[in-house]
């Protein structure tokens, strides 16, 4: 069963940046760019690194450890080292808040 999950204030994360959110037991990585809003696994596919320290450049996430990137609106990987997608979740702003769908 899916559902919303309150994640953080919009406010909270600047538009080309990402933020690290945990949630039962899990960890997501979420995205603000151009002022929408985007939510992945929080590791990455190849080393299980915290996406959350990495570099967002336009709708790219790098990791910080190997330099792989993905497209957050769908977690396609771009380049080597990773080859995995990256599984991504549905997100949307209501009341100044991010809610992501797991």
């Amino acid at each position: 069963m899916t559902q919303w999950i309150d994640a953080a204030a919009l406010d909270d994360i600047e538009d080309e940046d990402v933020m690290r959110f945990d949630h039962g037991g899990r960890t997501f990585a979420i995205y603000r760019v151009e002022d929408k809003v985007y939510a992945s696994d929080g590791l990455c596919t190849h080393e299980h690194v915290h996406l959350s320290d990495g570099l967002v450049m336009g709708h790219v996430i790098e990791c910080p450890k190997h330099n792989g990137r993905f497209d957050v609106r769908d977690g396609k990987p771009l380049c080597a080292p990773v080859c995995e997608k990256l599984a991504t979740y549905p997100a949307k702003v209501e009341g100044g808040r991010i809610y992501i769908e797991v």
